[in-house]
């Protein structure tokens, strides 16, 4: 489990399902840098943990949406503190990546 949730495409997703379902393809407009491939692969394993709901809508064309399960939901404070972590520390790591690298 640890290293699904630390796979940096896994917070991506959780993080644009917060604010309620999403279409596949508005996930993929939300996370940038993300491909067709990796973003099926991360919502099928999200989906296989019990972390996020797929609904399919028999229609033409088929609508497909995702949204976090109460499991899934349970998991936001904590990848919303690692991303605040990150955001207020990342000049500091930054800098220290710098001066180990010039060393």
């Amino acid at each position: 489990m640890l290293e699904r949730l630390s796979d940096k495409w896994v917070t991506l997703v959780l993080t644009g399902l917060a604010s309620g379902p999403r279409r596949y393809s508005d996930l993929s407009r939300r996370i940038a840098g993300v491909s067709q491939k990796m973003l099926t692969q991360t919502l099928r394993g999200l989906e296989r943990d019990g972390l996020v709901r797929r609904t399919v809508t028999p229609s033409v064309p088929v609508r497909v949406d995702y949204e976090l399960t109460p499991l899934g939901e349970s998991l936001m404070p904590l990848v919303a503190a690692i991303k605040g972590w990150a955001e207020a520390n990342i000049q500091t790591v930054e800098a220290a990546r710098k001066t180990y690298d010039a060393a």
